[in-house]
């Protein structure tokens, strides 16, 4: 079973048709027994981090998905891999759930061209890190396969874990791993074939 966190922040219906799809149960819950029990956790997330981090606490799921962490593979999708770092520079200083270390940085900031627009909205390809490619998470994923972004932040001080960039003038973190805590800033969901490739290498986990 795998369990998507319902904590008020997102489209979940997207996220569930796709996995549906690949034939797994869903449940879309915010209930603590039910993300125990689940074989594979997914938190996405859209909006801003302090909001999203303030929903998420209300659950009361923040502990239980410190401790889920440890045995069960979860996968943050965009705001959600946010919520997977230590800290957020998004309107203010804030924390998040450090399950992996880094900060959330405004992109705009550090754009090598600042004619680029941010939101950062679209299609780009996946530079797998060197040395990563054997990560079960891209089992079905070749290096230079597109996929779909929309954000205006993203995780740096992040190297050690960086599974995946995308370029946007800059290398943009797009996909981390610590352990069996996994993140996307990229939306699999919405990333035709091969982010279902993707969502089915990380069913497999």
């Amino acid at each position: 079973m795998i369990a998507i966190v319902d904590y008020g922040v997102g489209n979940l219906f997207s996220l569930a048709s796709s996995v549906r799809s690949l034939g797994a149960e869903v449940r879309v819950t915010r209930s603590a027994e039910d993300l125990r029990a689940a074989d594979h956790i997914l938190l996405p997330g859209v909006g801003a981090f302090a909001d999203a981090m303030d929903k998420l606490r209300a659950t009361g799921l923040v502990p239980v998905l410190r401790e889920q962490a440890a045995v069960t593979p979860l996968l943050g999708i965009c705001l959600g891999m946010q919520l997977l770092f230590d800290r957020s520079s998004e309107y203010g200083d804030h924390a998040g759930l450090g399950l992996i270390p880094g900060r959330v940085c405004p992109l705009a900031d550090d754009l090598a061209d600042p004619a680029l627009k941010v939101p950062h909205i679209g299609w780009n390809a996946l530079h797998i890190t060197p040395g990563r490619a054997d990560d079960p998470l891209f089992r079905y994923v070749k290096d230079g396969e597109y996929v779909y972004y929309v954000h205006s932040y993203y995780a740096k001080h992040c190297a050690e874990s960086t599974l995946a960039t995308s370029d946007y003038s800059i290398p943009v973190t797009g996909a981390v791993r610590r352990g069996l805590v996994y993140g996307t800033q990229f939306h699999p969901e919405k990333s035709g074939d091969t982010g279902l490739r993707l969502l089915r290498a990380f069913a497999e986990l």
